[in-house]
């Protein structure tokens, strides 16, 4: 084909981005990092990489729950249909639950809900969730984190536990 050929026609790389006449169009939800075109160049530098947000969702997400001392993560209403959701057979987890990202061309911001343990250090869950957070995304997606803000929206008393099993009721 000559490079005629090749701007003229229209393909598609999985959801991401269309090349269409010569131009590449990114897909509202993702980011898109430009390489370089030609034959004189790498191979490892032609063309674009897209990067979605809900990548970096699922990444952040995953990386806040490694960290001891956070119980769950999202909003009282979003945990209460998160337990609804993992009670139902053949239901997946959301690990996007309770985070918000905003992805640019080369960076990220991310916004996190969690709830912690109780006795533990507050201050000291939402650092090594920010360091853990910062650390699994900048190396997976190769984008500077600019800030993760953590949001804690509840503690989980050691008397939870028993109102969640369901054992013995209070009246008969």
């Amino acid at each position: 084909m000559t490079p005629q050929e090749i701007t003229s026609k229209t393909a598609t790389s999985g959801d991401d981005t269309a090349f269409t006449g010569g131009t590449h169009q990114s897909v509202p939800g993702s980011t898109t990092v430009a390489g370089r075109t030609g034959a004189a160049e790498p191979a490892a530098t032609r063309g674009k990489t897209s990067i979605a947000d809900v990548v970096v969702v699922k990444i952040a997400g995953t990386a806040a729950r490694e960290i001891p001392g956070v119980y769950d993560m999202g909003g009282g209403l979003s945990r209460t249909l998160g337990a609804v959701r993992d009670r139902v057979p053949g239901g997946r987890p959301n690990v996007g639950r309770g985070v918000k990202v905003e992805v640019g061309e080369r960076q990220t911001a991310i916004d996190l809900d969690i709830v912690v343990e109780y006795g533990v250090p507050i201050t000291d869950v939402a650092h090594e969730v920010r360091e853990n957070v910062i650390a699994a995304v900048e190396r997976i997606t190769g984008l500077e984190v600019v800030e993760v803000n953590v949001a804690v929206n509840d503690v989980r008393l050691p008397d939870d536990e028993s109102a969640d099993s369901g054992g013995e009721t209070r009246v008969e």
